[in-house]
């Protein structure tokens, strides 16, 4: 007789068991959170081709990905400051790219070497920021996941 109930036991956890696993099955899985791209830009030339190809890489990127799906910096540091200083020939794409999701960040390093060199204080063009040391910012965002592009 215990038998008889140990079988009917285990047949009735089996049966639940069985039941639970054609409950998962037919209950769909929770879509995981999609996250959006990270990407930092490195900006080091006093090249106005470059600094283009530079914003034109983060356009693309946007209109591919969609503007929602992608967080960019633009990091400038050393010649490629000069892209970033009010008056340049990027100037107004930057201003204009600020508005659209797109960070600048210009070295805070490289801006003191060049007012010292230029007896003069520098201008950041409207839409970009100022950290501390530029390629530590990069190495920060890398750090954190961003992938590195350079033009």
């Amino acid at each position: 007789m215990k038998s008889i109930i140990a079988k009917m036991v285990v047949a009735i956890v089996s049966l639940g068991f069985l039941a639970g696993i054609s409950v998962a099955a037919d209950t769909p899985a929770a879509t995981p959170e999609k996250k959006p791209y990270n990407m930092v830009i490195q900006l080091t030339e006093d090249n106005e081709k470059v600094a283009n190809m530079a914003l034109n890489n983060a356009v693309n990127v946007q209109r591919e990905l969609g503007i929602d799906n992608i967080n960019i910096e633009v990091v400038a540091y050393g010649p490629g400051l000069k892209m970033m200083l009010k008056g340049s020939p990027v100037a107004g794409r930057i201003k204009d790219l600020a508005l659209q999701n797109v960070s600048f960040a210009a070295c805070g390093n490289t801006i003191k070497r060049w007012e010292k060199d230029n007896n003069a204080k520098a201008e950041i063009t409207e839409g970009a920021h100022v950290v501390p040391a530029g390629l530590v910012r990069i190495l920060n965002l890398q750090q954190q996941g961003w992938s590195y592009i350079r033009p």
